[in-house]
């Protein structure tokens, strides 16, 4: 989080004046800068494209629980966790279902008046 931070406003101010304040080396950071992604990174990239595939289908309706019955169903193994983690960190909620109003047989229509 402190490198995201240094590399998003490293045009702004020094480096080493952002390091120092964030109590964070300016090694560690340049190293930060040319690592490459991890496996736990990609592999939460290729089941994000599906998960999302899978809300988007079901028209922002379906939570945690039936996303994850969907990206197993198309052959990825994962658990629930994971997709909470993964749809939480990406923004990806459910729409809260509505609750129905009784049968109006018209009696507010008469009461009314």
């Amino acid at each position: 989080m402190k490198f995201a931070f240094i590399a998003k406003h490293r045009a702004v101010w020094p480096v080493a004046w952002m390091c120092a304040a964030l109590g964070v080396s300016r090694s560690g950071f340049h190293a930060w800068l040319t690592r490459q992604p991890s496996r736990r990174t990609r592999d939460d990239e290729a089941i994000l494209s599906k998960a999302h595939a899978s809300f988007v289908a079901s028209d922002r309706t379906y939570g945690a629980r039936r996303v994850w019955r969907d990206v197993l169903a198309q052959g990825v193994s994962c658990g629930l966790h994971r997709i909470e983690r993964i749809m939480r960190e990406n923004a990806l909620r459910a729409r809260p279902r509505r609750r129905g109003l009784p049968k109006d047989e018209g009696e507010r229509a008469v009461s009314g008046r």
